[in-house]
């Protein structure tokens, strides 16, 4: 099982773990919490949308872009609350 990604060098600890091939690039789809304290700086690093995606358990490294992106909760500027968010990327060509 693979506990975390990163993200344009952010470490993200996940709770699930998929990864594909599609048409011969990889996709990886992973689901990780975000705390009221967090959901600023997550969801400005994920308005970027292209990132240098890095799978340190599994000896990934990839260009990946955002295909699929949603949160349990839309407002987490109220204190002390904790969505789920889930993730897919998809390895673009360089």
């Amino acid at each position: 099982m693979v506990h975390e990604i990163s993200l344009n060098n952010k470490p993200i600890k996940i709770t699930t773990y998929n990864e594909d091939s599609i048409d011969g690039f990889i996709q990886i789809s992973v689901n990780f919490k975000v705390t009221s304290a967090e959901y600023h700086d997550m969801t400005t690093l994920l308005y970027n949308g292209t990132f240098e995606v890095k799978v340190p358990e599994r000896n990934l490294t990839f260009q990946g872009t955002i295909i699929k992106y949603s949160t349990s909760i839309t407002n987490l500027y109220k204190e002390d609350q904790v969505g789920d968010f889930s993730l897919s990327l998809l390895e673009v060509k360089q």
